[in-house]
């Protein structure tokens, strides 16, 4: 018998030919077609649809509208990190979309391509994520969705080093100005912007939704540094970076960019995840600089801090922790806060209660009879009854210590019992960062990553107590003097307890220091501690990280830009209000009407460079000193309208006649309490009242 007997018949065995031939008469091809379709997908999502298959997290997690650009984002990652290996760049770029078309389909193929690329994490891997929106179709899409924000595009500028700096290659910038380069000279605000990127990656290209939107909005300059990543410039390299840009802003009074040099610009500091590490970081160096007494940028006075500080979902703490302190877990607990942090609240709660669903939840009532402070340890005896629901604090060393050796057991047990167990007053709680481990933007996997490489293999910094690279372990003292600061973070972002603590920690700082300026004297009684002058929290409910990179598929994303914009100009107006009330009070002072205050930043007088052309490129290294290279981009260093000398000797008034000491107005605070304490310790340290030693 031949192979073409044991073939068959070509049209299928007989049960399938006259099925075929019966349904023929009944249906099309196309409806045949169809139903296999829908056969197809019934049965392989029939758990689904009958309601027996477990609901999706993330799904339920999430915003429906950001869960959505979620999944688009996770299938432009596989697409790109598919494709990443193809040398070729045309072809690379043409086979990543292809690859996320279908990626975009067999969306469970994309997040299983996500996971096993995201545990095997390398710089790479990173870079080429987060910088495909500036591939050619990629970039082509997201213009087209873009509105028409400015008439200008932005232009590359080289930031030179004061003199003082260690470093001197010029720090590349991008300046978003929406009018000519000669309308800078009628501008004395301006934006100073550190991207994010984790530490690694990312330019101000790369954020150009937000830059565009904030300069279209408020009509400013937005400097936007393109600092140098990490692994090749490891920490503090960026970070000297955002605070010489700073240093050369306020030095040239803001003639490295175009501004007319005529005063000193009013300056908000701003920054995304990393970048907000950086602009804290930033901010923390100023303020220090002042605290040492440190003359910055000239002879007679300090680095001024900035009007503001803008952060976005920022990064703050490195130390990356499964649990939270009881000192943290209270921040977040104050009574002044609870109403805005109680979903966060809530969620730390459902960390457990999910795990036991058949255990009775706590009322809110139960929640609120937490102490919104660090309160006091309550020492009454609890009974064994209680012990089974009383969570137990160990004992200190320093109680332990009041148990002798030499005691008997009796003593020692009579002396503990005294004293354990103790009722805590918070939760046990996860830090976000693990609640949130499964996040489809951020995972520890990638915060590891990030850190590593950030900090590099040869620094072995005190992650529990360097506060340039952890702000949020910043002393009291510094952050006591920082400026208003704005937080707009996800309630569901890994990184959203950074927020509500640091924010805690400066409240906190801002409130003691108002207290004590109270019992000097230094206010009205009557005065009440307003914490929105100086800390302003938004959390958005739904939404994780990121959701400013991609407002091309998250277009919620829009609003929260001009959200920020408004924050900046209610900081620059507030700023200037309160920069008249201390003028007039100057001035009713003083009885001159022409005094300047220095933080009002006013014009100084006429000086020869002036008129100087604008210098964005770095300085030529011919044959001069560091000091004379300095002078000649500078200029000579204006004599400041109403400058002070900080120190006891008299100064010169306007009209260059000597003003009697008893008539000195007090440059700042700490003046004033410093002549009420000589005044105090003078007779003890035998000094007349005039400054001079008593015989």
């Amino acid at each position: 018998m031949s192979w073409a007997d044991h073939r068959g018949n070509r049209n299928g065995p007989p049960i399938l030919r006259n099925l075929s031939s019966r349904l023929t008469k009944r249906l099309t091809a196309w409806q045949t077609l169809v139903i296999t379709l829908l056969w197809l997908y019934i049965s392989r999502n029939f758990a689904k649809i009958v309601g027996l298959e477990s609901p999706e997290p993330l799904a339920n997690l999430y915003t429906r509208s950001y869960f959505r650009a979620t999944w688009i984002t996770t299938a432009l990652d596989a697409g790109f990190w598919t494709a990443m290996k193809i040398k070729t760049k045309w072809l690379r770029d043409l086979a990543s979309m292809i690859f996320t078309i279908y990626y975009l389909i067999a969306a469970e193929q994309a997040d299983e391509k996500v996971r096993k690329v995201r545990g095997l994490l390398t710089v790479e891997h990173l870079r080429i994520s987060w910088h495909k929106s500036t591939t050619p179709y990629l970039s082509f899409f997201t213009r087209v969705m873009r509105p028409k924000l400015t008439r200008y595009p932005p232009r590359a500028v080289r930031i030179p080093r004061p003199s003082s700096s260690s470093y001197h290659e010029p720090v590349n910038a991008w300046l978003y100005f929406d009018g000519p380069l000669s309308a800078l000279k009628n501008h004395t605000k301006v934006v100073l912007d550190v991207p994010g990127g984790g530490f690694v990656a990312m330019t101000p290209r790369h954020h150009e939704d937000k830059l565009l939107g904030w300069a279209g909005k408020l009509e400013l300059p937005v400097l936007s540094l393109e600092y140098k990543k990490a692994p090749e410039y490891p920490y503090p390299y960026a970070l000297n970076e955002a605070y010489d840009v700073y240093h050369t802003l306020v030095a040239s009074q803001g003639r490295c960019i175009g501004l007319s040099g005529a005063t000193v610009p009013r300056i908000i500091i701003t920054g995304d995840s990393a970048g907000g590490n950086i602009a804290t970081g930033t901010v923390l160096m100023i303020v220090q600089s002042t605290s040492n007494g440190v003359h910055s940028y000239s002879s007679q006075e300090n680095l001024p801090p900035p009007e503001g500080l803008v952060l976005i979902y920022p990064g703050l703490d490195m130390n990356i922790g499964n649990w939270m302190s009881d000192e943290q877990m209270a921040l977040i607990q104050d009574r002044r806060t609870r109403k805005r942090n109680k979903n966060i609240l809530r969620r730390k709660s459902e960390d457990y209660y999910k795990l036991t669903p058949d255990t009775p939840h706590p009322s809110d009532e139960e929640d609120k009879t937490l102490s919104p402070t660090i309160a006091p340890i309550d020492t009454s005896i609890v009974t064994t009854a209680d012990k089974s629901t009383t969570p137990l604090k160990p004992p200190t060393g320093a109680e332990l210590d009041l148990v002798s050796p030499s005691t008997d057991l009796a003593t020692q047990s009579t002396t503990l019992a005294s004293s354990k167990p103790r009722l805590l007053k918070t939760r046990l709680a996860m830090s976000s960062m693990i609640s949130y481990f499964n996040d489809r933007i951020l995972t520890p996997e990638m915060m590891r990553a990030m850190i590593i490489l950030y900090v590099g293999p040869h620094a072995r910094p005190d992650f529990s107590t360097d506060y340039l690279l952890s702000p949020l372990l910043a002393p009291e003292a510094l952050l006591a003097k920082f400026p208003k600061t704005c937080f707009l973070t996800g309630e569901r972002d890994p990184l959203v307890d950074d927020t509500v603590i640091f924010a805690g920690r400066l409240r906190q700082a801002k409130h003691n220091l108002f207290v004590q300026r109270k019992e000097l004297g230094l206010l009205k009684s009557k005065d009440a501690f307003d914490e929105r002058q100086h800390v302003d929290v938004t959390l958005i409910p739904g939404i994780s990280h990121g959701f400013l990179q991609f407002v091309s598929v998250f277009p919620e994303g829009w609003n929260h830009i001009f959200r920020v914009a408004r924050w900046i100009e209610e900081i620059f107006e507030e700023q200037e209000a309160k920069g008249n009330v201390s003028e007039s009070m100057d001035e009713r002072m003083t009885g001159n009407k022409h005094h300047q205050r220095h933080h009002r930043r006013m014009p100084t007088e006429s000086s020869g460079d002036e008129d100087r052309p604008l210098e964005m490129s770095s300085l030529s290294s011919g044959g001069k000193g560091k000091d004379e290279k300095a002078d000649d981009y500078f200029g000579p260093r204006p004599k400041r309208a109403g400058t002070r000398t900080r120190g006891r000797g008299g100064r010169r008034g306007m009209n260059g006649h000597a003003r009697n000491k008893s008539m000195v107005s007090l440059a700042s605070e700490e003046d004033l309490l410093g002549r009420r304490m000589k005044g105090l310790a003078g007779g003890l340290m035998g000094m007349s009242a005039d400054g001079a030693e008593t015989p």
